[in-house]
């Protein structure tokens, strides 16, 4: 098992908070820590029920040999760092459900397509969802939990040699008897998934960036892209979604990715805009009250644990940072 100690360094002139920001959100003040390097994707950054961080690297084969993903964890007491899973099945989003077991959306490029569930006290995983009316889905990507314990997830296709079985790009809903339904088949290329606190809306992030391939087309090809926006669904009690509103319009720049919320409904987005890179603050209206700059394209972003519930860690390039911000993040309890 591959073990690291790491030394946090404060990157004020890397990742930074803007001196328009609400100092209600975060202080402009605030220094960046990077607790991680080296990797070639960081995802999927979320907090254990015991305040440990776990994240992805998604290793592309086409840059890595054929490693297929890596889960790491991290612990804030002791910054001890090591692997947690490798391969991982190419998992890209995390999430712990209310029993603190690991959920992992497993992409496509020799990963699993699919999505885990594993028992962090026995270490045995199991399959929550793989098939969608007898088909493989695309590249689960990312995951939200209601309070029912009904999971959604979102299910695009960004890279991968293998055939496309669903005709569409949809977020699914898997509930506690283990049926699985398409929930959202009108948001574009969906990625980032997030419930509201208080159940009532179900925020999804279209990022079409125009391709199935990542890395198999050349620099110089033209792609016609899609949505870039930040989506909001009315959410009902009976786990179904109908689209109300654009809350954030990207396009023609690239859009969001991964996003959480904290316990007042603000939404912590990583927005991979070339021209303003970084993790935006939304109120639940899509009105922007905070932005932190990053120092590469940002991808995800999760909150700490107890005495660490509002400091946000958040993924970009190859690296994790985490800042201290003045919010709670919002947790499943």
């Amino acid at each position: 098992m591959r073990r690291i100690h790491v030394f946090l360094l404060a990157l004020p002139l890397l990742a930074q908070p803007d001196p328009s920001s609400d100092p209600a959100i975060v202080d402009p003040a605030a220094k960046a820590e990077q607790i991680f390097s080296g990797g070639i994707l960081t995802e999927g950054v979320t907090s254990a029920p015991d305040g440990t961080i776990y994240f992805s690297d998604i290793t592309f084969t086409f840059q890595s040999k054929m490693r297929a993903g890596d889960i790491w964890r991290f612990d804030p007491r002791t910054r001890d760092l090591r692997i947690f899973r490798s391969p991982s099945g190419m998992s890209n989003g995390l999430k712990f459900d209310a029993q603190g077991r690991l959920l992992a959306a497993e992409g496509a490029d020799h990963g699993g397509r699919r999505l885990t569930r594993t028992d962090m006290k026995t270490g045995k995983a199991e399959i929550v969802a793989a098939f969608f009316e007898g088909r493989q889905l695309n590249s689960p990507n990312d995951i939200t939990i209601d309070n029912r314990g009904r999971i959604y997830f979102s299910d695009p296709r960004y890279l991968g040699h293998e055939a496309i079985d669903q005709p569409v790009q949809a977020v699914y809903r898997v509930d506690t008897d283990g049926s699985i339904h398409r929930v959202i088949t009108d948001a574009g290329k969906p990625n980032g998934v997030c419930i509201s606190p208080d159940q009532r809306t179900l925020y999804v992030v279209s990022n079409d960036n125009g391709m199935t391939g990542m890395g198999r087309l050349p620099d110089t090809a033209l792609v016609l892209r899609g949505r870039m926006a930040l989506l909001a669904y009315d959410l009902a009690t009976d786990g179904t979604a109908k689209f109300r509103r654009v809350l954030a319009d990207y396009a023609p720049e690239d859009g969001p990715d991964g996003l959480v919320a904290d316990v007042d409904g603000n939404l912590y987005i990583a927005v991979r805009r070339i021209s303003r890179p970084g993790i935006v603050v939304y109120s639940p209206e899509g009105k922007e009250r905070a932005y932190i700059r990053t120092p590469n394209l940002p991808t995800n972003v999760g909150f700490g644990r107890g005495a660490e519930s509002s400091m946000l860690y958040f993924t970009e390039g190859g690296s994790v940072h985490r800042i201290r911000v003045k919010k709670e993040g919002f947790q499943l309890q």
